[in-house]
């Protein structure tokens, strides 16, 4: 391996760490050097190497041909690993295994022996997945690796890792100025970029976090609970009743909040959210939460066929538990927008419990016209939305979280002509 090139500011990929962190701006070559990191490790030693991502649905969107092609460019790696479809294997017994964790994060919980795993594209991923992911790389002298371009400081992984980076971590900020691999064409672009959107230029190349990102539906009212303080640590009242909020989907995410009101503010206490489980899942989850619920309040299609189960919707499949609903009429998503930021200076979020949801609102945006390339008015169908568009249902239910009783009809008088009745007495 004596004739393979290595940049020097990722040299620190060859020391022993718990967390090696790699963040910065494009053209840095973060990625490049830790796929070639890992080949070299692998070769010296007989590694399990799990290569993860918050999202992957097919080995095409992993960096399994980032791989690949470092081993044929470089003969020494072509002789020695081995590129299948799905893995790549070394003579020794090293092998690369690739998985989403987003899709996949209860599975990943099973996955034993791995020496390393490299997270690619880290800045997506959840408090949650960072959660469950951290104790199962647990093989005595096992390491983590995170490379990612930051988009937002309130980030999960960039606060944990870059905010406030545990000790028995290596980080290091990597910019296109340390990479000696650097492309003229991407420094075309660079300076294009620089001259045009110097704040774009700060985010894209030279790896600092945006403030917002751009078309982001909620900034204003995240920026203002945040320096409002309204995002911080919310106990839960035990003598006071909690409501939730859901967004439902199958493939795509269901998301929960948890919430109770007192006084005039909103205490959203809790947040959950998970993708591709039965409905036995959630109630689960309502039940070790060990809350005191006093109403559920489920979306319009709860009385459709999602996650049904023997012609039963959803809404009846809880009510059969003794679970007080209410199905929320289904109205314009501008309307419920509208709702939610009406509802924002009322609410307080709880900072660790509430992390992804939060995450779902300071990234919940909207789309692009493709004709037009301007921001339409339409949100971007992403990720971020099932738990923006849980926050939609809260907003709504919020005004008023019991159900209101029939109102009982006053008959009205009866009118006669003036020569009948008492008027004509």
């Amino acid at each position: 391996m004596n004739d393979i090139q290595f940049p020097e500011s990722l040299a620190f990929l060859f020391e022993p760490a718990r967390y090696k962190v790699a963040y910065g701006g494009r053209g840095s070559g973060k990625s490049w050097g830790m796929a070639l990191a890992l080949l070299i490790q692998g070769a010296e030693k007989p590694l399990r190497v799990l290569c993860a991502r918050e999202f992957q649905k097919s080995i095409a969107d992993s960096v399994h041909s980032l791989l690949a092609d470092h081993i044929a460019r470089h003969a020494a790696l072509a002789d020695f690993y081995t590129v299948q479809n799905t893995t790549i294997v070394g003579r020794n017994g090293t092998e690369f295994i690739f998985a989403g964790l987003r899709h996949n994060i209860a599975s990943i919980k099973s996955i034993e022996g791995v020496d390393r795993c490299w997270v690619e594209e880290a800045q997506t991923i959840t408090k949650g997945s960072l959660d469950v992911l951290i104790p199962t790389i647990r093989k005595e002298g096992s390491e983590i690796w995170l490379g990612f371009n930051p988009e937002l400081a309130e980030d999960e992984v960039y606060r944990r890792f870059v905010l406030s980076a545990p000790r028995n971590a290596i980080v290091r900020k990597v910019n296109w100025d340390q990479n000696p691999f650097f492309p003229a064409v991407l420094r075309e672009e660079m300076e294009q970029l620089k001259a045009t959107d110097y704040d774009a230029w700060l985010n894209v190349w030279q790896g600092n976090p945006r403030q917002v990102l751009e078309g982001a539906i909620y900034a204003g009212e995240i920026r203002q609970a945040t320096d409002e303080g309204r995002i911080c640590r919310v106990e839960h009242d035990p003598w006071v009743p909690v409501f939730t909020a859901w967004d439902l989907g199958w493939s795509d995410m269901t998301s929960i909040w948890f919430w109770q009101k007192i006084g005039f503010d909103i205490r959203a206490i809790d947040f959950y959210q998970m993708r591709m489980e039965g409905l036995d899942h959630y109630v689960g989850v309502l039940e070790r939460r060990g809350y005191q619920y006093e109403r559920h309040f489920l979306p319009h299609d709860a009385n459709q066929g999602q996650l049904s189960a023997a012609g039963k919707t959803i809404a009846a499949q809880l009510r059969s538990r003794n679970m007080p609903v209410t199905v929320l009429p289904q109205l314009p998503v501008a309307a419920g927008i509208s709702a939610a930021r009406a509802l924002f200076p009322r609410i307080w979020f709880d900072e660790q419990k509430c992390a992804d949801g939060l995450n779902s609102l300071r990234r919940y945006r909207y789309d692009v016209d493709q004709q037009t390339g301007q921001f339409s008015k339409k949100p971007l169908h992403d990720d971020a939305s099932h738990g923006a568009d849980a926050f939609r249902q809260l907003a709504v239910a919020i005004n008023d979280p019991r159900p209101k009783p029939p109102q009982k009809t006053v008959p009205r008088p009866q009118f006669v002509g003036a020569a009948s009745g008492w008027m004509g007495a």
